[in-house]
């Protein structure tokens, strides 16, 4: 019986080796499931960076083909009503004195630097031929005087005589008619007398105005010689002197008369003193764009010399200042100044502008550009309309430079 129950159990029990053909099978699909996945996630692994990275490289291979620019704004220069302009100080009135007169020099009373009034002598030339004129036309004139006096008696007599009938009357006209022609010769006499007499006034030089003698070119002995070239003296009046400046064409229509002006010489430190401005040419000059102003200046103590080099500033001008620009965002092209400014979206676009004036490192703009545009900074020349670029912050020292 015992036999037979275990030969019953050994049926009923599965054979061996299939059970253990069954464990190895899951084992080794557990296995290969986990080296797969493995394997997924070490090459999931190695794509992702690998995928960012060349991501990234792209990005910066953008963002690197994009230019990078500096920008800079316009700034409100020097206002041009407040800068030093030369100017000219000249006399209030001078002039060149010459002779009239033939002759020698006898007498000199004045030298440079000698204070005279008006009327007052300052040279006595010697005439001897000039007065030997006048004699000769004071004598002509005292024979036509008795020619006429002569012919004054005979028209009269012949006149009387003529209503009597003892004369024709063409003999009376004849005698009319004398008398006509030696009064006329006798008034030629008279005013070739008062013409040497002027003449001969000429031979005592005296001094149209009160002024100082600036320039002597004679000595006593000298050859005189009437209408010449060669000026005897020369007289300033420096008591008040004229002031002229030439304007610039930007702030020529802010100046006005009655503006008040500061000038300063360069021989007196620190002292400003005041000139009125009394007219202008009204033009400006076309070789040079400037305007001619004349100013008006008191110098009583003759503490300012006529002729200086001296620098005016007209205070009272009012006149907006220009922008600047840096030299470096200039573009010369054909089609004349430009410079590339930065719009929405980093897109540039370039602007032909007006120059004003050169202050080295800044350059005026008359127009193109406003005080909110951002101008490239050192722009290359193949920057062209709608080209886009990165505009990177200054720094401060780029900023301080730039102004």
């Amino acid at each position: 019986m015992h036999s037979e129950q275990d030969g019953q159990m050994r049926l009923q029990q599965p054979p061996g080796p299939k059970v253990v053909t069954s464990k190895s099978s899951v084992n080794f699909k557990m296995i290969s499931g986990t080296i797969i996945v493995l394997i997924v996630v070490g090459v999931a692994a190695g794509l992702v960076p690998r995928l960012r990275q060349k991501n990234e490289l792209a990005a910066e291979m953008r963002q690197l083909s994009i230019p990078r620019v500096t920008v800079v704004s316009p700034k409100p220069g020097q206002s041009s009503s407040h800068l030093p302009l030369p100017a000219e100080i000249k006399p209030w009135i001078e002039t060149p004195i010459y002779a009239r007169s033939n002759g020698y020099l006898r007498r000199r009373l004045v030298d440079i630097g000698d204070h005279v009034e008006a009327g007052q002598l300052l040279l006595e030339i010697d005439t001897p031929e000039l007065d030997q004129e006048l004699e000769r036309a004071r004598a002509l004139q005292a024979q036509a005087e008795a020619a006429l006096d002569l012919s004054k008696v005979t028209s009269s007599r012949w006149a009387g005589l003529s209503k009597t009938r003892v004369v024709s009357d063409q003999e009376n006209e004849e005698k009319q008619a004398d008398l006509k022609l030696k009064g006329a010769a006798a008034e030629s006499a008279r005013a070739e007398v008062r013409r040497l007499e002027n003449l001969k006034s000429f031979s005592r030089v005296t001094a149209p105005f009160a002024g100082a003698i600036t320039i002597r070119n004679i000595d006593e002995g000298d050859l005189i010689v009437a209408a010449g070239s060669k000026e005897l003296l020369h007289l300033a009046q420096t008591q008040r002197l004229r002031v002229f400046v030439r304007v610039p064409q930007v702030i020529a229509r802010s100046i006005a008369p009655g503006q008040m002006a500061d000038v300063s010489i360069a021989e007196c430190p620190g002292r400003v003193f005041s000139a009125e401005v009394v007219r202008t040419a009204g033009a400006i000059e076309a070789d040079s764009r400037t305007l001619l102003v004349e100013l008006n200046m008191n110098n009583p103590k003759d503490e300012i010399l006529a002729g200086s080099y001296a620098q005016v500033r007209f205070s009272e001008a009012k006149l907006e200042p220009l922008p600047t620009l840096p030299a470096n965002t200039i573009l010369f092209r054909p089609e004349g100044p430009q410079v590339c400014v930065v719009r929405e979206g980093g897109k540039v676009e370039l602007c032909t502008v007006k120059l004003g004036r050169d202050f080295g490192q800044m350059i005026e703009i008359v127009t193109g550009v406003d005080s909110k545009d951002r101008v490239i900074i050192n722009p290359s020349e193949s920057l062209v309309s709608g080209t886009i670029v990165s505009v990177s912050e200054m720094t401060k020292k780029e900023n301080s430079k730039s102004k």
